[in-house]
């Protein structure tokens, strides 16, 4: 079974300031994109990300060949609980996603 990253050219997170990380799934072509818009669940990335499926927000880029994603982060950037200040070990849970 392929992944989320066997698939996409590359996958990234970062903050989308303090309180937000985003995932962007760069397909790099219209058939990869078609494969990952049809066959990522937005119900399987929210919980990846531990987070309600009631406030991911899904992005499907068709014209740049991306699927992105945002949800409040867990902890505020910065704090004591913040475990990645840049947000960018969330895209490693994305990519291992199966399609």
């Amino acid at each position: 079974m392929s992944t989320v990253g066997d698939i996409a050219h590359k996958v990234r997170s970062k903050n989308a300031g303090p309180f937000w990380l985003t995932v962007d799934v760069f397909c790099g072509t219209p058939d990869a994109f078609a494969r990952i818009s049809q066959g990522l669940d937005s119900a399987d990335v929210a919980a990846a990300l531990q987070v309600d499926p009631g406030v991911l927000k899904r992005f499907d880029l068709a014209n740049l060949n991306v699927v992105k994603f945002s949800a409040p982060r867990p902890a505020i950037q910065g704090t004591r609980a913040d475990r990645d200040m840049h947000g960018a070990s969330f895209a490693v849970l994305i990519a291992e996603l199966p399609l």
